[in-house]
């Protein structure tokens, strides 16, 4: 079993682009970037302690998601 207590922590903030939210009204998340992001932290020791989805809004019309990720090691 993994120990649970880290010594570090770190936040990263990955959103759905911006151009794609007004021309479509909503593009998703960039689910490759966020596979690239997540496998480099992880080569570099950090582990994946809690995910959240966000919806805000974008501008004046539009909802905006991004994925807020906890990392630690």
């Amino acid at each position: 079993m993994p120990d649970s207590r880290y010594t570090e922590y770190k936040v990263v903030h990955l959103a759905e682009g911006g151009c794609g939210t007004i021309l479509l009204g909503a593009s998703g998340l960039p689910l490759r970037k966020i596979e690239a992001e997540l496998n480099a932290l992880a080569a570099d020791g950090w582990q994946v302690v809690f995910q959240v989805l966000e919806q805000k809004r974008f501008w004046l019309f539009w909802q905006r998601e991004a994925m807020i990720v906890t990392l630690g090691r």
